[in-house]
């Protein structure tokens, strides 16, 4: 066997092959849902995976307002943001926001799970939520995707 002939294949801009999935959020638990949607958006369940390229997928999330958490989250979780103001620190619970904005809950998930540089920035852009069951990416012909066959 000559192992002089393996070859470490570093994927890049041109050689990424970037599909199309469909999570269906509903009795999906956030934390477990998102941590599976960040892999797919960053492109580790591929062989090809390179750290510095987005390689990862486009994610289309469904059924956002559908979400389950665990245990007292609803009450007991807290979103916090501050206005860069003396005293402006605000926060909102689960219920709270979920009740403003649906998919901000998945959306602040994912995110925090992404790499905060550049690249993440990038990732970001290629996850879509919407509330509802419809989406605006019927001409991509996204894949239903199963979360309990990802690992």
């Amino acid at each position: 066997m000559d192992t002089l002939s393996y070859k470490t294949v570093s994927a890049n801009r041109d050689t990424v092959n970037k599909e199309w999935v469909l999570i269906d959020a509903e009795n999906e638990i956030l934390g477990r849902m998102a941590s599976k949607a960040a892999v797919l958006l960053r492109g580790k369940h591929k062989p090809n995976y390179t750290p510095h390229v987005d390689c990862g997928d486009n994610v289309i999330i469904i059924n956002a307002e559908k979400i389950r958490l665990t245990g007292d989250k609803w009450n007991a979780k807290e979103y916090i943001r501050h206005s860069g103001y003396p005293g402006g620190q605000r926060s909102l619970t689960a219920t709270e926001l979920m009740a403003k904005k649906p998919t901000a809950m998945v959306e602040k998930a994912i995110k925090g799970m992404l790499p905060k540089n550049k690249l993440g920035a990038a990732l970001f852009r290629n996850l879509y939520v919407y509330e509802g069951g419809e989406h605006d990416q019927e001409a991509q012909k996204p894949k239903k995707i199963n979360l309990n066959t990802i690992r």
